[in-house]
């Protein structure tokens, strides 16, 4: 085991040890009733560290997590960069095969898991040929951590080494794993809170999405600023209203469907919110009369960015530029500007090393210091995401106006966006194929007035077939996680439309249920 005095270089690692430090008597960490600071945060993630350490991983190694936002959850988001160890957190949605997936592909050798997961984990496990530890926090949890030394074993990381894989949707319908470094993972904060107000230490960061997901980019920067990481362990929104009054919360990060559900909640016209700065909206498209509604009730604390886990983020708007009238442009329908450290450009959809003239539509490019270097361990789709100079393809189509500001229209690859979750039809197509009624089937995005937009399927079936619509939602739920089941079902006997080399047509039986919409991708 490599050791080294202190000095790492800018690492997760060494600046989280030195903003504890700097910060030790303030409180870090607050979730329900508990408050702990950061003397007691950083001890308690030490231990985990060595916890880990002791079952005789290395530096290096991956282990999963499942679990929702607590304050065992910051242990292990500590615990994982002080030991070293690469930190690939799993989705409490997500279905057995995916958990199996996950896991597998990356090679864990542990997962950590909250009580009430326990089954699933015991159920993915046999799946799992590298996984030689589970590590569950039931009620012996915190005894045994107390049992870990406290002494930080003050392992060698480098700036280059992985901090965490996270996963996104693969077109085959396997999750690809997209890591970080530590550089990359402090360039994502940082750049996250480029135009945001300065956060002071004491400022409150309100997690009502679970910190193993988008709300996680906001908690390194808030902890490296001595600021308190408030975790909700699940979004209702009477209870979020109260605690971003009660908490005098300063910062969130909401995928629209949780702020239309917040703007439109009866109590939130009688809300005060005077210490709010920043909601961060993002995940998803937003409909105008939301950010509106959002707007009226918060104030002028909007911000929103675009980017994707792949690349992370490239733009970003505050409200008065969100809100403002530009010539030539509407920034209202826009996903903001480039941030000044990111390079944003157009490319030909069938030529990725061609880029196009402002105001031509083609595929969005990103090159930041927050993207990935290439999917973990698989190099064909690596070759498909990025161009010979480095730009990561989003698979978006979009335009640059003359002032700078992208206007997001369709999808080149058929991804659905669904309450800020990515779903790509070719998994649940999969699903539904295997039922012996279904002869052939197409999955594609439809308007959704809560999520955005939502999975529909068409399914040609077979002339005896007794399924309903019922089964195979209930067949794609039960498979991959109900929040990627389709939300509508049409069947027809008629085989669906196919190019001339016989490939289905999902466009065309999308297109139908967009003849109204102005562009392609559906805000809520």
């Amino acid at each position: 085991m490599k050791t080294t005095p202190g000095g790492q270089g800018l690492t997760v690692t060494s600046l989280m040890r030195q903003a504890a430090a700097y910060n030790a008597e303030r409180i870090a960490v607050i979730h329900g009733s508990r408050r702990i600071t950061f003397r007691e945060a950083w001890r308690r993630g030490v231990q985990m560290a060595n916890w880990l350490l002791g079952l005789g991983l290395n530096p290096g190694d991956r282990v999963g997590v499942l679990e929702d936002n607590s304050i065992e959850a910051q242990d292990f988001f500590l615990g994982s960069a002080i030991a070293g160890i690469v930190r690939v957190p799993l989705y409490a949605r997500n279905a057995i095969e995916s958990h199996a997936h996950m896991l597998s592909h990356t090679g864990c050798r542990a997962v950590i898991v909250a009580d009430i997961y326990q089954d699933e984990i015991r159920q993915v496990a046999p799946l799992v040929a590298t996984l030689e530890h589970i590590l569950i926090r039931d009620e012996t949890y915190e005894s045994s951590l107390s049992l870990c030394s406290a002494v930080d074993p003050m392992i060698a990381i480098a700036p280059e080494d992985w901090c965490i894989i996270r996963h996104t949707g693969g077109t085959t319908g396997k999750a690809k794993g997209v890591a970080y470094s530590h550089r990359s993972w402090l360039a994502a904060g940082r750049d996250w809170f480029y135009n945001f107000p300065p956060m002071q230490a004491g400022d409150v960061c309100l997690h009502v999405g679970p910190i193993s997901h988008g709300s996680g980019y906001l908690y390194t920067p808030t902890w490296l600023a001595g600021g308190v990481n408030l975790l909700l362990d699940h979004f209702d929104p009477e209870e979020t209203l109260r605690m971003l009054q009660d908490e005098r919360v300063g910062y969130l990060f909401v995928v629209p469907a949780m702020l239309s559900a917040l703007a439109n909640h009866p109590t939130a016209a009688l809300g005060t919110f005077e210490d709010l700065k920043v909601m961060q909206v993002g995940g998803a498209p937003i409909a105008d009369q939301t950010a509106h509604l959002a707007r009226a009730v918060f104030g002028d604390v909007l911000y929103q960015g675009y980017g994707q886990t792949e690349a992370v983020p490239v733009c970003m708007m505050g409200p008065k530029e969100w809100f403002s009238e530009v010539e030539g442009s509407n920034p209202l329908r826009s996903a903001g500007r480039a941030l000044p450290y990111a390079r944003l450009e157009i490319r030909d959809p069938e030529n990725a090393d061609v880029v196009l003239a402002l105001g031509e539509e083609g595929e969005i490019a990103i090159l930041c210091d927050g993207q990935m270097l290439g999917f973990w361990e698989n190099e064909a789709s690596t070759r498909e995401r990025m161009t010979s100079d480095g730009f990561v393809l989003t698979g978006d189509i979009g335009r640059l106006d003359r002032n700078g500001y992208l206007y997001v229209l369709d999808r080149k690859d058929d991804m659905i966006i669904s309450g800020g979750f990515n779903i790509w039809p070719a998994e649940l197509e999969n699903v539904l194929l295997n039922h012996p009624d279904v002869l052939e089937v197409a999955v594609y995005a439809i308007p959704d007035t809560r999520w955005g937009e939502t999975p529909a399927a068409t399914c040609v079936i077979n002339d005896r077939a007794s399924v309903t619509a019922a089964d195979l939602i209930e067949l794609c739920a039960k498979t991959l996680g109900s929040y990627k089941k389709p939300t509508q079902i049409y069947f027809q006997s008629d085989a669906l439309p196919k190019s001339p080399v016989g490939k289905v047509q999902r466009k065309v039986l999308r297109e139908p249920h967009w003849q109204d919409q102005d562009r392609r991708v559906s805000g809520n």
